[in-house]
């Protein structure tokens, strides 16, 4: 649209702090009143076979859930996250009263390792991403500047604080019960208790876990040393796995 001016930027410092975004926010190249939206595309790069496709902050503008459906055409099994903060640029911007989506395709064990080569980037999947983005854009061009909502977020006093991990990446794209595991750390205390990638983790110790939230909390209830009984859905089984943090 002619009206309409879009900048490309690739921010530095993310995984430091989301210090190239937040400088850009707070020293910005333009009025931040004339910044309509702002779409980030961290990690895209691993489209599935599900074609499963996270977008976190859908509640930012109140167009953004019926344009997301409309325009997916069955193209994606979405993952849809209302809220505006999340660990990625994004967060910058929605603090700065700015409708935003992050799109993403899911964490995976290759992540921050120098295996993760380019031989493991789905092409394919991200032309798919870049043409549905190219779509809402497009759908969005003559509508003016869109409504900013603010979105409920985590009480930050309440979320768990823990200084223990189980040596997992989770499977963020899982919308079932439990915690599902995309990758396990070699010699860490998954690793050590025979976990394996797949496994549903259902119960820590007395901690009932339904969500990343009370696996959070679950592990927050333990320090190093700590032995426990973690629970985990293997297809129709249910097994006991014995840690040690």
């Amino acid at each position: 649209n002619k009206n309409n001016n879009y900048l490309f930027i690739g921010f530095s410092g993310e995984d430091r702090g989301l210090w190239g975004s937040n400088f850009f926010t707070k020293e910005p190249t333009l009025s931040l009143e004339d910044v309509n939206y702002m779409i980030n595309m961290d990690m895209v790069g691993r489209l599935n076979e599900e074609k499963k496709l996270a977008i976190n902050g859908t509640g930012t503008s109140p167009v953004w859930k019926e344009t997301l459906e409309k325009l997916t055409n069955g193209r994606f099994d979405l993952v849809l996250s209302e809220s505006g903060v999340g660990p990625s640029d994004h967060t910058s911007f929605y603090l700065k009263d700015i409708p935003v989506l992050h799109f993403f395709t899911g964490q995976h064990e290759d992540y921050h390792k120098p295996s993760d080569d380019v031989e493991k980037i789905n092409f394919e999947g991200m032309e798919m991403i870049g043409n549905y983005i190219f779509s809402i854009i497009s759908e969005l061009d003559d509508d003016g500047e869109l409504a900013f909502t603010k979105t409920k977020e985590e009480d930050q006093a309440n979320t768990p604080k823990f200084s223990v991990t189980l040596g997992v990446v989770p499977d963020y794209l899982f919308d079932g019960q439990g915690m599902r595991i995309a990758g396990v750390k070699e010699g860490r205390t998954a690793d050590n208790a025979g976990l394996l990638e797949g496994d549903i983790v259902i119960k820590m110790g007395d901690i009932e876990v339904v969500d990343m939230m009370s696996y959070m909390k679950g592990l927050s209830s333990f320090k190093e040393g700590d032995k426990t009984t973690v629970v985990v859905k293997r297809g129709d089984e249910e097994l006991k796995k014995k840690v040690k943090f």
